[in-house]
């Protein structure tokens, strides 16, 4: 109402979106920019019900992310330069191209800075929350190529997991049929750069004190650990069926050609601490090298990690094993401490004569 292409004007607006979402704003906008009315002064109220964000048009369609979203907010520009604030609360929400819809909603509490003559942008807050669980995304973009890039960093400590076990599908994340990670505590430190449907991850995860519900490293490691006549202890306490975790950490770097898994440590109390290196496909295929520990004073085992992350395949790396033996056996013989046989044959379980 009150047009005027020299002046500000108020301006009240409805619209439906795609597969039933509805967009209103009210504000005040002006004076039209004469050149381009894109970059037109405005200040307004935003409320979005029911958008679906992988028809809305606003999400790039490469990154991978969908769902259904309320948001609430405010828009400012000065034709140049443009601020949003505002909350975004999504369910059924996906954020990778291999992902399901999360259990849980998601809250976004986010302020962003945007140049709307450069198309670049600044993310100088994000609380991303789920239940209890609140991580910090913080960043810069480039809109200005066919395909956004971006450039940010994702950090959350001391999240509660039973909060965030319901947003791993989201993530692409897979675990074995009926299992569940319960209690317990998880820390992330990523960056998160380039094209959106190119990015790459990397940095660190912490898992502290949780425990996987359903799935037993002891009974996975039994015909490895029986090698050496070692039952490896019960992993999961009073629950066989289920692995207590007090500690598990690893450097993670992520690509459209599958994950990377380095400097991996994962203590059971009861069997063992399991360390190693692998990769996952982005088929969720496992490539994994690891070594067992078992207890304080025990052998330390090498074994591959094969199969995927819904059916992983234990099976004793026989070259690996062979070869710590010798080593070991080798070493005692040059310090005068045993015969290198023995030590061999003990792979076997039989007595030198």
């Amino acid at each position: 109402s009150n047009i005027s292409l020299a002046s500000a004007f108020p301006f009240n607006m409805s619209a439906d979106l795609p597969l039933g979402g509805r967009l209103h704003l009210d504000g005040q906008a002006g004076p039209v920019d004469s050149v381009d009315a894109a970059l037109t002064p405005l200040q307004a109220k935003v409320s979005v019900q029911q958008m679906d964000l992988s028809a809305s048009g606003f999400i790039d369609p490469a990154s991978g992310i969908s769902g259904i979203a309320d948001f609430d907010g405010t828009l400012s520009s000065d034709g140049h330069d443009a601020k949003t604030i505002g909350t975004l609360k999504a369910s059924k929400l996906k954020v990778s191209p291999k992902g399901s819809p999360a259990g849980q909603p998601v809250e976004v509490k986010y302020t962003l800075h945007h140049d709307l003559v450069k198309q670049v942008g600044k993310l100088t807050q994000g609380e991303v929350a789920m239940g209890k669980a609140v991580a910090h995304l913080v960043g810069s973009y480039d809109a200005h190529e066919k395909i956004t890039s971006v450039n940010m960093k994702i950090s959350g400590q001391g999240m509660p997991v039973d909060d965030l076990e319901a947003m791993l599908p989201a993530l692409g994340v897979v675990l074995p049929p009926r299992a569940t990670l319960k209690g317990g505590t998880l820390g992330i430190d990523f960056t998160i750069t380039g094209p959106v449907d190119k990015l790459v991850t990397v940095g660190t995860v912490k898992l502290e004190n949780s425990a996987l519900a359903g799935f037993s490293v002891g009974s996975k490691l039994s015909a490895v650990s029986s090698l050496f006549g070692s039952k490896g202890g019960n992993s999961g306490g009073s629950n066989s069926n289920d692995t207590n975790i007090q500690n598990f950490s690893s450097d993670v770097r992520v690509t459209p050609e599958g994950t990377q898994v380095n400097n991996l440590n994962l203590t059971v109390p009861s069997y063992g601490v399991l360390t190693g290196a692998g990769t996952v496909s982005p088929s969720n295929e496992l490539a994994f090298k690891m070594s067992a520990q078992l207890g304080s004073s025990g052998p330390s085992i090498p074994f591959n990690v094969a199969g995927t992350t819904a059916d992983p395949k234990f099976t004793p790396d026989m070259k690996g094993m062979a070869t710590g033996l010798y080593k070991d056996a080798l070493g005692k013989a040059v310090s005068g401490q045993s015969n290198p046989v023995s030590g061999i044959t003990g792979l076997f379980k039989k007595k030198n004569q």
